[in-house]
């Protein structure tokens, strides 16, 4: 469904445009979702409205077949993205989970702020975008996707996503349509 409205209290959650991630391969240029991305984050401090940058380092414990597999870790593989812009009053959030919510402070920042309702883009869209979405969900987040400010490394997987899961929880648009909605 396309985004009717935003709320008020509306948040900007960016996941995972850091400089290790966006160095992968995806279905859609990195350097298009980054500029979208920060396009997102530009229009909502213009509105003073919150800017969450969403980082992961390491990975859950536990056995999974998905473990790094590229040796070691680049030093910068966190840092985010310099076009994204970061301002002092940004919120940056760590996890170790493909989810932000889980183990962060994500929720605890954003009640605080009386966020009622966020948007999301980065990347991976099967991965830490869709996490993140069902969390928000089941936290009672009002949730829109930039459905132009997502990707993923599998086509399919981000096609599933987009056409499948997002619209059953969330409601999904453009960057450009979002940002119209800001008002």
């Amino acid at each position: 469904m396309p985004a009717t409205t935003l709320d008020p209290q509306t948040a900007l959650v960016l996941v995972d445009l850091q400089k290790g991630i966006t160095a992968l391969p995806s279905v859609h240029p990195m350097d298009g979702i980054v500029a979208r991305g920060a396009e997102l984050a530009d229009a909502f401090r213009a509105r003073g409205l919150p800017v969450v940058l969403v980082r992961v380092v390491g990975s859950a414990p536990g056995r999974t077949e998905a473990r790094h597999r590229g040796g070691e870790t680049p030093a910068d593989f966190a840092d985010l993205r310099p076009e994204l812009g970061r301002r002092d009053g940004d919120i940056v959030v760590t996890k170790h989970t493909w989810g932000a919510f889980h183990g962060t402070d994500l929720d605890l920042q954003l009640r605080r702020r009386g966020v009622t309702q966020i948007v999301l883009g980065g990347v991976a869209t099967g991965m830490g975008v869709e996490s993140t979405a069902r969390a928000a969900h089941e936290h009672g987040y009002h949730v829109t996707v930039a459905t132009d400010a997502v990707t993923d490394l599998d086509p399919e997987v981000h096609r599933n996503c987009v056409e499948k899961v997002f619209p059953r929880l969330a409601e999904t648009d453009t960057t450009e349509a979002i940002i119209r909605l800001l008002g």
